[in-house]
Formats: C-alpha cells, structure tokens, sequence
C-alpha cells in the first residue's frame, strides 16, 4: 500500500533553517503530485507547497513563498521542503500529501513538528 514518511522536522530558533523529507512507497512516484501541507494548533490545515508530476514551476503560500523550496527527486522516491528564514508562525504539523494525477487519490503521512522558538 501507498506510504508517505516526513522525517526532518525539530525545533529551530527564529531565522534558522530545516529541511523536510517525505519518502514514498507503494506507488509509480513520477505520476503524482506531491505537496506539503502545514497544521498549527486550532487552525485548519494549509497548503503550503506543490511540485507537480509533470515539471513546471512550483508554486507556494504567499506566507511561505521566497522562504521555502520544495523539490524531489523522481529516483529517490522522495520530496523535500527546505525551509530558510524559520519565523515563530511556521510553528505546526507539516504533512506530506500525494495526489495520483490519473485517479485523482491522496494519500497523507504521519505529519513531522515543526517548531520555532527562541
């Protein structure tokens, strides 16, 4: 079955760096979308970052766009999000999702912590 494992996440003082990964298994990598999404505590789950199956321009959160880099690599099974410039708001549960472009079926991991604080 399709899994998706974040690993990377910690705490990480103002302006400090991180870098995120989220390694797949279960399924043809190069044929989905992959994005990552971010949940602070009593707020709604957020888009942050999408790299699509197809190449293109990735795209991001106004709040994160400039500061964040999401990438992959189609061999490795695996996307990144490296996170430059930490701000104390970046503070949440950063979870990998996985769309299937042919089926239109996502897939969440388990979620990594992300934490900024002085």
């Amino acid at each position: 079955q399709v899994q998706l494992v974040e690993s990377g996440g910690g705490l990480v003082q103002p302006g400090g760096s991180l870098r995120l990964s989220c390694a797949a298994s279960g399924l043809t990598f190069e044929r989905y979308t992959m994005r990552w999404y971010r949940q602070a505590p009593v707020k709604e789950r957020e888009l942050v970052a999408t790299i699509f199956s197809r190449g293109g321009n990735p795209t991001y959160s106004d709040s994160v766009k400039g500061r964040f880099t999401i990438s992959r690599d189609n061999a490795k099974n695996t996307v990144y999000l490296q996170m430059n410039n930490l701000k104390l708001e970046d503070t949440a549960v950063y979870y990998c999702n996985a769309e299937d472009r042919w089926t239109g079926d996502h897939f969440w991991g388990q979620g990594t912590q992300v934490t900024v604080s002085s």
